[in-house]
């Protein structure tokens, strides 16, 4: 029993011709108990919390249990503020140790409800010995339950510090009040223990609202406005020191604060890697609180039995019995656990593992048994690490045995268990617990293994520190013997995988010598990461059946057992190859067909295989805009987005991107284009990837001469040139793309111009190029566009003849915006040349379908005169700026920042980023100041 709570005292007997004792002389109401307490409900709005019990206020029951300090008052004043409004009374009662007596507590149950209406309360008042045997307690019940039914209002009744009470015949006055209650009578219990009601038929029915610690304690954001409010000001990093210290605890918070303003400093993050809360300018507060509430409380032997549990972040009762060094003492640690959380001491549950509850202890709480532990002997200490550490790896639980090996000197040992799970952690996607297990280790125990090393240089490439990774290889080429095959191979495999995320396919290209012929060693991790690769490579080379036949014969690849199917190495991204494979080559449908199979099956896998339901849903987005599902495209990929550009490699980025782009597009949103292409040069700036920024460079001006604003234009083609010429080897890879790209935009160009003769000779050698290298899409693409070009001069049977090469070809593939994209008057032109009978029926059929839902592209400006007078207009700093521009600038002249201008416009901040571009090069300014000038010096000229 709790030391707080009195031994109930036998009712003294009655004489016969007398009243009992107590209604001679009843004890005298203290109505201090019967209000709620000042201001604890204006430290802090809740809205998670209060939302939850305003939701809750027509429940016959909400029940808040948590320890001392953990908010249950507050909430419930800031709940009655809520409620009163709404046409709810109150009633308040505040429980103490000395209530724990049947009269007593009724007496004050009485005078609570009294203070809302003296009626509730008579008839129950009037009735003599209502505390002196059970019956006479269900009366009292009763008949107060009648003066509520009464009352004409909804009726709140709060009892607070329900854990107060240990009577029995308390306890069934409270059950049969629940029980009988009318309809407009609503219970709030707050305790710091188990309220001793039987609540599962309110439960069945929904009637009840229980919140515990969970519920009670701050969120982050939460706790950073109540220290606000407390101390004036914080920075966010104390803030969030602060609550990882706390734990969400209020009492803890409020402890911390006045710490805080005693000391006067800020903060210090631990240089050691330790817990925040060790660095507490003042911990005395805390100690004090938890020696007199918690410890106090507890026996030698369990006292000792929670210093031990003090050393693991969670603990169940077998772990607990074994950190003793008594394993078979589980019942006893069980029992002490129980306890612990019934009387709200500071433990909380977490979950049930192995058949038994886990838990753990309240931050604050643990830092203090922690000091008392660090007090003890070290080899003491170690030998309880040691302990645990055993427990935890004979669970598999790699982690904590790794932490607790370390700590009880035995890091050797758990170097090598990281090592014995590398493998069969990365297949499982397991790459966070890698990098934590790696990280727990001590550097100079990573230093000396190969294998952990290669690891590090693994997680490096995962985090995309591709500088950090291409260092830590360098290390590793100079330390590994040519004798090391098995390390040679892997070296070679990740040197490569570096290359194809910094999109350098000549370096990957490089490493293909070594990845023909792995190791007879090699484990099926490595074989199908080198298969992956290898498919990669010779898509990349235009060898689509080779790159599909190495996946169609690599061997069944396992992994203790299960098949191998996530990670870079698992044959769902294989799949995805195949897939990718196939769209390369135009032939979209099985594209399609692959990619929905393998994100199906990637979804069901889980994080396992969250490497290959990213790339594929990249590629399937991409496939789903070449057939002109273009609102399915953007559902796809626009709430993957960020999450594709932080895990996914450059050319899955690329395909999101330019989809989204190109989707905005065509509905007309042509600002938020252009802004999908500026994300697309932060991305490729950011990790020097010239392909990326190539294909961003040539749609960029593609648009802009649709829309005639030829500004900047021909500064992008010398950048798309300098490019190109940093690249002058075209045999494979990026750079035939750049070329591609390079000579599509000179085209473009040259057409803007009026030079058609020009374009036209070189749209002829485009076409050969791109059909040497395999790339379909872009034939059909160059084809339709030279269409349209030769149909323009009037030069009708070889438009004709384009016209129907591009139709056989992409009918065969299966495409669609290839043929529509290059230019807004090629589906006139295909309905043109169909028209007539001689043609072959199934593209005449094709023809149509192409014309359902044409989503056409803005047509080029006409004017060939247009370049050369919008540069004389930019030189002189005359060009008129839209009426969105000149909204933009007029936000611009009160300082307001991009985000508030978006927010201002109702534009996102990349769309107000590309305006702001484009106002700079119309106004010949580079700054904002610079262009508020501009035009207001424009404005104040005559006309």
């Amino acid at each position: 029993m709790d030391k707080k709570h009195k031994a109930k005292a036998p009712a003294p007997a009655a004489t016969p011709g007398t009243a009992p004792a107590q209604d001679i002389a009843p004890s005298p109401i203290d109505h201090t108990k019967l209000v709620p307490p000042r201001g604890a409900g204006r430290i802090i709005v809740r809205e998670r919390l209060q939302g939850q019990l305003l939701e809750a206020r027509r429940r016959r029951c909400v029940v808040l249990k948590g320890p001392t300090g953990c908010g249950k008052t507050t909430a419930l004043v800031a709940w009655r503020q809520q409620i009163l409004p709404l046409g709810f009374d109150v009633a308040w009662l505040v429980l103490a140790a000395d209530d724990n007596e049947p009269t007593r507590f009724l007496d004050y149950l009485l005078a609570s409800l009294a203070q809302v209406d003296p009626a509730i309360a008579r008839k129950a008042a009037e009735l003599e010995g209502r505390g002196i045997d059970g019956e006479a307690v269900e009366r009292t019940v009763i008949a107060l339950v009648r003066g509520i039914a009464s009352h004409p209002r909804e009726l709140m009744l709060v009892i607070d510090d329900l854990h107060h009470l240990a009577d029995t015949d308390i306890h069934a006055a409270l059950q049969w009040l629940i029980d009988y209650a009318p309809a407009n009578l609503h219970l709030a219990l707050a305790s710091r223990g188990t309220v001793p009601l039987s609540l599962a038929r309110l439960r069945s029915q929904e009637q009840v609202l229980e919140l515990d610690l969970r519920d009670l304690r701050f969120t982050p954001a939460e706790s950073e406005q109540f220290l606000t409010a407390q101390l004036g000001a914080i920075t966010a990093r104390d803030a969030q020191l602060m609550y990882e210290m706390t734990d969400g605890w209020a009492a803890g918070l409020q402890l911390l604060s006045v710490s805080r303003k005693k000391n006067r400093q800020a903060l210090r993050a631990p240089a050691d890697g330790g817990s925040a809360a060790q660095h507490v300018l003042d911990t005395q507060a805390f100690e004090k609180f938890f020696e007199s509430e918690v410890l106090s409380l507890l026996s030698p032997p369990d006292l000792e039995l929670l210093l031990h549990m003090a050393v693991c972040n969670s603990f169940c009762a077998s772990l607990c019995a074994t950190l003793t060094g008594r394993p078979a003492a589980v019942a006893e640690a069980a029992s002490l656990l129980t306890r612990l959380e019934s009387d709200n001491l500071f433990l909380v549950r977490l979950d049930e593992r192995e058949d038994e509850p886990w838990y753990r202890l309240h931050p604050l709480l643990r830092e203090t048994l922690l000091k008392h532990v660090g007090a003890r002997d070290e080899n003491e200490r170690r030998a309880v690490h040691a302990r645990a550490w055993t427990w935890f790896r004979d669970r598999d639980d790699l982690s904590e045995a790794v932490r607790h090996a370390v700590l009880g000197g035995e890091a050797a040992a758990a170097a090598q268990l990281v090592e014995q799970h590398a493998d069969a952690l990365y297949a499982r996607g397991e790459l966070r617990l890698l990098v934590e297990l790696a990280r727990r280790l001590p550097a100079e125990q990573v230093e000396a293994s190969i294998k952990l090393r290669i690891l590090m240089a693994r997680m490096q490439l995962y985090a995309r520190d591709f500088a950090a990774c291409a260092a830590s290889l360098d290390r590793l080429q100079r330390d590994t013997p040519d004798g090391d095959d098995d390390g040679q191979f892997m070296l070679a495999l990740l040197r490569a995988t570096l290359a194809v995320q910094r999109d350098d396919t000549d370096s990957a290209m490089g490493a293909l010598p070594h990845l023909l012929h792995p190791p007879s060693s090699a484990d099926a991790a490595l074989i199908g990461s080198c298969s992956n690769l290898l498919s990669w490579l010779y898509i990349r080379r235009g060898e689509y059946e080779r790159a599909r036949r190495i996946q169609l014969d690599r061997p069944a690849l396992l992994i203790n057992g299960a098949p191998l199917l996530g990670t870079a190495g698992g044959s769902l991204l294989g799949r995805c190859l195949i897939g990718l494979s196939f769209a390369q080559e135009g032939l979209m449908a099985q594209a399609e067909r692959v990619y929905r199979e393998v994100l199906y099956e990637a979804q069901r896998c889980g994080k396992a295989c969250a490497d290959a339901m990213y790339l594929a849903t990249a590629l399937l987005g991409d496939a789903l805009y070449e057939t002109n599902e273009v609102e399915a495209a953007q559902k796809l990929l626009s709430s993957q987005v960020d999450i594709l550009e932080r895990v996914s490699i450059p050319d899955s980025v690329l395909r999101v991107l330019l989809v989204l782009a190109k989707s905005q597009w065509l509905e007309g949103n042509h600002q938020e284009a252009f802004a999908w292409l500026d994300r697309l040069d932060e991305y490729a700036a950011k990790l020097g990837l010239d392909r990326l920024l190539s294909y961003s460079l040539t749609w960029r001006i593609s648009w802009q001469l649709a829309l005639g604003e030829f500004g900047g234009v021909e500064a992008r083609l010398a950048n798309l040139a300098a490019i190109d010429a940093r690249h002058p080897h075209m045999e494979q890879g990026a750079p035939k793309e750049i070329r591609i790209l390079a000579e599509y935009a000179r085209i473009r160009w040259q057409v803007a111009q009026g030079d058609l003769d020009g374009a036209l000779q070189r749209l002829d050698r485009l076409v050969v190029l791109c059909r040497a290298h395999g790339r379909q899409l872009a034939v059909v693409r160059v084809l339709m566009y030279g269409a349209v070009l030769h149909a323009q001069r009037g030069q009708t049977g070889i438009a004709h003849e384009k016209v129907l090469a591009a139709l056989r070809l992409g009918h065969r593939l299966g495409l669609v915006r290839s043929l529509m994209d290059p230019h807004p008057e090629t589906l006139e032109l295909i309905r043109k040349v169909t028209s007539s009978d001689a043609i072959d029926p199934v593209l005449t059929f094709y023809a149509e379908r192409l014309q359902t839902n044409p989503r056409l592209p803005v047509k080029p400006a006409a004017s060939v005169a247009a370049p050369a007078g919008a540069r004389r207009a930019l030189a002189t700093g005359m060009a008129a700026l839209s009426e969105r521009e000149i909204e933009v600038v007029r936000l611009l002249a009160q300082a307001l920042p991009n985000k508030k201008i978006a927010r201002a416009l109702n534009l996102s901040p990349e769309t107000v980023k590309w305006h702001l571009s484009h106002i700079y090069t119309k106004l010949a300014v580079n700054s904002r100041d610079e262009a508020v000038a501009r035009v207001r010096d424009l404005e104040s000229r005559p006309d």
